[in-house]
């Protein structure tokens, strides 16, 4: 009986012994391999693919539009896609000439294409851009005024051709609402900080979206592009400038294409392209100039992004030049809702007004989980903080209960010619920044140490700072 008791008992620890190795195989291929990260971005690639249009052409002139670049075409724009709309799908054309509108809403299976020598100018009076729709400020959901070209729970939809789109925004319209000095804001004229105060704590106070109301009076700028909750997006082409804010700016969005798109405007919060909560987003071939970050991924902020919950996920960036901007290719601040699997490879990056490459940022009122990110085959020439800087002290800093968490972030074959840092990287002592790969990179002229402040798990492979191989 003793035996058999024994015998019993040791085939129950070989079999838990069996159960827990199956579990770890489990657990391990759960996570991304470091080796096998980039054998995903095919099948990502496949799942993008832009909207195709019926050979339907509705030109603007048509509808009433005059290319004198002082009559107001609003309605003309607005007559062009309902009726390309209404016919099935097709084109909207915008021909060549300067074309002055208020807001243009897209809808389903409409493309506005620009010809070459095509200029949209884009009102400055904030009338035009009323009445309020629902949108996405910040990360904060609210009622706000429109954004120049905006499309809500729309499908195939795009913004094609070799045109420009100008935004009419300066230190004079616009800009000022910041409250900045630099941005032409003089004291006792409006600016945005009273209504952002206020938006945020409604978020807080979990007031209905519908209840958010913003537009006249809150001075809160309405972003250039913007669709929200659409699928089968495309920008191709266009080049645009003068934003009042956040130029290309895809909200809960999926299968969205941002293709060879230029974009130069200097003014505040001037990113380039915001994908927020999204899914299956390619930026291809755009070279930024901007007063903000280059790419920004975002997932909502605070208790509204975590009340959305919904993250940003596969974001391809490939063949990009930056130029000015706060960051090349950043994730957050805007957080909340957790952002994974982003790619960016083959990008060229120089300025010495472009802070950083690579950079994450946010905090623990922000909170929010970043994991797999990847960075290959980016050049850069120079920028004026880090190469790679991770950020868990961003504005409010460690003040809230919603503790951050970043892991897995690799740069491979990335090289600079100019920075104060190679690495700034800070997180938590209570949630350090885990799994950190650098590998086969080199950083020249970098006029001081790598900060490094709680970081588990960093490895430096074949790199060199400065000529010196580092481990």
């Amino acid at each position: 009986m003793k035996n058999l008791l024994q015998g019993i008992k040791g085939r129950r620890y070989i079999l838990i012994g069996i159960i827990l190795s199956f579990h770890l195989i489990v657990v391990c291929k759960a996570q991304i391999p470091r080796d096998d990260a980039w054998n995903q971005l095919p099948d990502i690639l496949s799942r993008i693919v832009p909207p195709i249009f019926l050979d339907n052409y509705f030109l603007v002139t048509n509808y009433g539009a005059v290319a004198d670049g002082q009559t107001d075409c609003t309605l003309a724009f607005r007559q062009a896609i309902q009726t390309c709309h209404d016919a099935g799908g097709g084109h909207v054309v915008v021909p060549k000439g300067n074309f002055l509108t208020g807001a243009i809403h897209l809808k389903s299976n409409v493309n506005l294409q620009l010809a070459e020598g095509a200029t949209i100018l884009f009102s400055r009076d904030p009338n035009h851009y009323l009445p309020v729709v629902f949108s996405r400020w910040e990360g904060v959901e609210c009622m706000n005024y429109s954004p120049f070209i905006y499309a809500f729970e729309q499908q195939n939809i795009a913004i094609t051709g070799m045109g420009t789109l100008d935004g009419q925004a300066n230190e004079n319209y616009w800009w000022p609402w910041k409250g900045r000095k630099e941005h032409g804001w003089e004291k006792d004229t409006p600016s945005q900080d009273a209504a952002r105060d206020k938006l945020l704590q409604m978020a807080e106070d979990n007031v209905p979206v519908e209840q958010r109301i913003m537009g006249d009076g809150a001075y809160l700028r309405p972003q250039f592009i913007q669709p929200y909750r659409c699928k089968n997006v495309l920008i191709e082409n266009v080049t645009i400038k003068n934003s009042p804010m956040w130029e290309i700016h895809p909200v809960l969005c999926e299968n969205v294409t941002v293709k060879n798109v230029t974009i130069i405007s200097h003014g505040p919060n001037n990113d380039g392209c915001d994908p927020e909560s999204s899914r299956d987003v390619l930026i291809k071939g755009c070279l930024f100039d901007t007063g903000d970050d280059c790419i920004a991924i975002k997932s909502g902020r605070n208790a509204d992004g975590r009340r959305v919950n919904v993250p940003s996920e596969n974001i391809v960036v490939q063949d990009c030049i930056m130029k000015d901007g706060h960051g090349g290719v950043v994730i957050g601040s805007e957080i909340s809702g957790n952002i994974r699997n982003v790619f960016a490879e083959n990008c060229t990056m120089d300025s010495p007004n472009l802070e950083r490459a690579l950079r994450i940022k946010t905090n623990s009122v922000r909170g929010g989980v970043v994991e797999n990110v990847f960075m290959r085959n980016v050049t850069v020439g120079q920028v004026a903080d880090a190469i790679l800087r991770i950020n868990l002290n961003y504005e409010e800093g460690d003040t809230g209960p919603y503790t951050p968490r970043i892991h897995n972030i690799h740069m491979t074959n990335v090289t600079s010619q100019k920075s104060p840092y190679a690495l700034r990287i800070e997180g938590y002592k209570r949630s350090p920044i885990t799994s950190v790969i650098i590998r086969d990179c080199s950083f020249d002229h970098v006029a001081k140490k790598s900060i490094l402040k709680n970081v588990d798990g960093l490895e430096m492979v074949n790199t060199k700072v400065n000529g010196d191989v580092v481990e």
